[in-house]
């Protein structure tokens, strides 16, 4: 186990952030490919011209995306690694500083409560002032881990989102139904598709958003389970297509992680239709 030191850590959390920000994973690449070889003349060359965007992106160093995203942080830690207050303060100054080189987009609203959420004092015009959303810290299996994943996640996809219960019935059909439903109402409305769904499952909201990241930090399109392919496959039946245009493919892929469940007639699912360039996600060891 090599220790970083403080620089280092800065500097390749910021690394990763804007990589994340930039780069396709070759599981999203080559979904794409699939899609376009499969899909009508209209849908492939949209789907073309968003993998070609992809690669100047990742070319020139710059967002895929104008809406560059706010960060989401998850850390993993094995029972022989700490996470203590002066380490997320590097990782947040490792934020700060890929969010500057990145650069983000200025989005921090000023002011106090009342003019956050009104948003009558304007923008800080600094793209660093885009805070972090709350970190997210779990125990990993690996005892000598301490692994940082890095989400940028857009607004058109947060609109569409939805965190509710389902009354499961005693039936797993009628859960992955609803979220079928969920999906095809979600992939119309975003526009910018194809998506990629992801879907937590749990015991109260806060569990089955957190179970939602997870899937979209551990997910790969090159491996999908039978419910994952169900969801994407029937969504994928309303031809939605590409940016709405119609075609065979909405959705390139499902994530979906399922938590502990109580005994309720209830499931708590937070569905979230990631946007054509999502998730931009990417982990690295600290």
């Amino acid at each position: 186990m090599c220790e970083l030191n403080s620089k280092e850590i800065i500097q390749k959390v910021a690394d990763t952030l804007i990589k994340a920000s930039c780069v396709f994973p070759e599981d999203r690449i080559e979904a794409y490919k699939r899609a376009i070889a499969k899909d009508d003349a209209v849908s492939g060359w949209v789907m073309q011209q968003i993998l070609d965007n992809a690669a100047a992106a990742e070319r020139v160093r710059l967002p895929m995306c104008d809406d560059t995203g706010i960060p989401h942080l998850l850390i993993e830690a094995g029972k022989n690694r700490s996470v203590s207050g002066e380490l997320l303060e590097l990782i947040y100054e490792g934020v700060r500083t890929g969010l500057k080189e990145l650069p983000g987009r200025p989005m921090g609203v000023k002011g106090d409560d009342g003019r956050r959420i009104d948003q009558s004092e304007g923008l800080f015009e600094e793209p660093d002032m885009v805070l972090p959303a709350p970190v997210n810290i779990s125990l990993s299996e690996d005892d000598d881990r301490l692994r940082l994943t890095v989400m940028m996640l857009g607004g058109g996809p947060e609109i569409r989102a939805k965190t509710y219960r389902v009354f499961h019935r005693h039936s797993v059909d009628v859960v992955l139904d609803e979220i079928i439903s969920w999906g095809r109402e979600a992939v119309k409305q975003l526009g910018c598709s194809p998506c990629t769904l992801a879907v937590g499952i749990g015991r109260s909201h806060y569990e089955a958003s957190t179970l939602m990241l997870k899937a979209m930090a551990e997910g790969t399109l090159n491996k999908q389970s039978e419910y994952e392919k169900r969801i994407s496959d029937e969504v994928n039946a309303s031809r939605i297509g590409a940016l709405g245009l119609g075609g065979s493919v909405s959705v390139l892929g499902t994530f979906m992680k399922v938590g502990p469940q109580r005994a309720s007639g209830v499931r708590i699912v937070c569905l979230r239709p990631c946007c054509c360039f999502e998730p931009r996600v990417l982990s690295v060891d600290l």
